[in-house]
């Protein structure tokens, strides 16, 4: 069996010319809710991080009209298995707030999870398929390193500052993105074919589509939520 790597990622059976990338953007209809400021004055460290008022990041919309935080990913059609990218993602705790918001990434991939403040946090997850955690970062500087084994989404809070939430997304292949703030996102390298590619909002749900990706190299989809 012919094997190999492509994007770092190995997978059997498959050539680089038969390998497409799968582009689009998020648009989000009506009007954008207003989100009620963080109220972060019972930690002196989280109101000195902010010279501006700071407002939740469920509901992102970015200037161009499109929604910021969705995931977006490949749900059924693909084929054989896939081993995780060597790349560490870092998930912060940077002015009483997590960054990113929302993030994804591989089963077995490494997560570092930092203090980037100088008070105490706390990281709880709510998985359910993984086991969960709760750690305390007391010091600015702390570090982490997190692994899961199965595919889910789940959030992560804060106990010591309630208004602090996330949401991570964990697939079993490397086909998956992040809008950011233009609303756009690419999962590249797929293999030609034909899929379902699904968006998922911590507020709004997920919405579908189908898409066939060429061995010639490239597909668009685009998807909208509306308030």
């Amino acid at each position: 069996m012919q094997c190999r790597r492509v994007l770092g990622i190995l997978i059997l059976g498959m050539t680089i010319a038969s390998a497409g990338d799968v582009t689009g953007k998020v648009a989000f209809a009506g009007t954008p809710p207003k989100g009620s400021p963080l109220q972060m004055t019972a930690d002196p460290v989280c109101k000195k991080a902010h010279t501006k008022p700071v407002t939740g990041e469920d509901v992102v919309v970015n200037k161009n009209g499109t929604l910021r935080n969705v995931i977006v990913y490949v749900k059924s059609g693909l084929k054989g298995s896939f081993t995780a990218p060597k790349d560490k993602l870092v998930f912060d705790q940077m002015g009483c707030l997590y960054t990113p918001h929302v993030l994804s990434l591989m089963v077995g991939q490494e997560l570092e999870v930092r203090n980037s403040d100088a008070t105490l946090h706390n990281v709880h997850s709510l998985s359910k398929a993984n086991p969960q955690f709760n750690n305390a970062q007391p010091m600015k500087g702390m570090k982490m390193t997190k692994t899961f084994a199965k595919e889910e989404t789940f959030k992560v809070k804060c106990e010591v500052h309630p208004w602090m939430g996330a949401y991570i997304g964990v697939f079993n292949h490397p086909y998956h993105a992040v809008t950011g703030d233009d609303g756009s996102f690419t999962i590249k390298g797929l293999p030609a074919g034909e899929y379902t590619i699904e968006a998922w909002h911590e507020k709004y749900g997920t919405k579908t589509a189908t898409v066939k990706v060429d061995a010639s190299g490239k597909a668009t989809v685009d998807f909208s939520y509306k308030s």
